[in-house]
C-alpha cells in the first residue's frame, strides 16, 4: 500500500461536514514510520474552507488511485471459445482513514513545501528550490497556505486485476495492455493470482 501512495501521491481527501460529503485533491507526503499506520502531510490554500470546516480531530479518508485500465473481453482467449466474458475495469487503490490535524503556522508550511518540492523536483536537471525565488514572494505564498496532517488509523488496499480469471486470460490481457503503454497495470496483472 505504501508503494501506491508513493507512486501516486495525489490523494482525494474526503470529509463530511454540515453540508455533506466533500473532496479535495492534494499531493501528500507519506511517512509510514510515524504512528501505527503512518502519517500523511499536505498543504492547501488558506482560501480553501476545508481547514475551518474540519477542525483538528475530524475523522477523514484519503483515496489514492494507482494503476487502472479498461479490459476488453476480446483480450481473454477463453472468450472466443465459450463467449462468456464481459468488459471490466482493473484498478488498484488505497483508502487511508485517519484523524486530521490543522497546522496554521509558517514553520510547518515551509517544511511540507520544502519536502514535497525536493521529492518532486529530484528528477529535474536543475531542481527548483524555494531559494530560487525572491524571499518576499515566497513569504507571501507561504502566508496563503495552511498545513494539514492525517494520523492514519487504517490503510485498506483494494485491487481488481483479473485475478479471478484463468492464467491464460489474465496474461494475454496483460500483454495487450503492455503493448498499449499500460506497463504498470500489465505488471500488476502478471503477478496477480487468486480472487480478492
Amino acid at each position: 500500500m505504501s508503494r501506491i501512495i508513493r507512486e501516486h501521491p495525489l490523494g482525494a481527501l474526503v470529509t463530511h461536514g454540515t453540508s455533506g460529503l466533500d473532496a479535495d485533491h492534494l499531493p501528500f507526503e507519506f511517512d509510514p514510520d510515524v504512528g501505527t499506520h503512518g502519517l500523511l502531510s499536505a498543504h492547501l490554500a488558506r482560501a480553501n474552507p476545508l481547514w475551518r470546516r474540519c477542525p483538528t480531530g475530524t475523522p477523514v479518508m484519503v483515496i489514492f488511485g494507482g494503476a487502472q485500465a479498461y479490459i476488453s473481453p476480446n483480450w481473454y482467449p477463453s472468450k472466443h471459445e465459450a463467449h462468456r466474458q464481459v468488459p471490466t475495469w482493473n484498478y488498484e487503490v488505497v483508502h487511508a482513514h485517519g484523524v486530521l490535524t490543522v497546522h496554521d503556522d509558517e514553520r510547518f508550511a515551509r517544511g511540507i513545501i520544502a519536502r514535497l518540492t525536493r521529492r518532486h523536483e529530484a528528477a529535474e536537471p536543475r531542481p527548483w528550490k524555494m531559494g530560487d525565488s525572491a524571499p518576499e514572494y515566497i513569504d507571501s505564498m507561504v502566508r496563503n497556505i495552511v498545513g494539514i496532517e492525517i494520523a492514519v488509523t487504517s490503510l485498506v488496499g483494494k485491487s481488481k486485476l483479473s485475478q479471478n480469471k484463468e492464467a491464460r486470460d489474465r496474461l494475454n490481457a496483460a500483454e495487450i495492455l503492455k503493448a498499449r503503454g499500460h506497463e504498470g497495470m500489465s505488471d500488476l496483472m502478471r503477478n496477480a493470482s487468486g480472487v480478492s
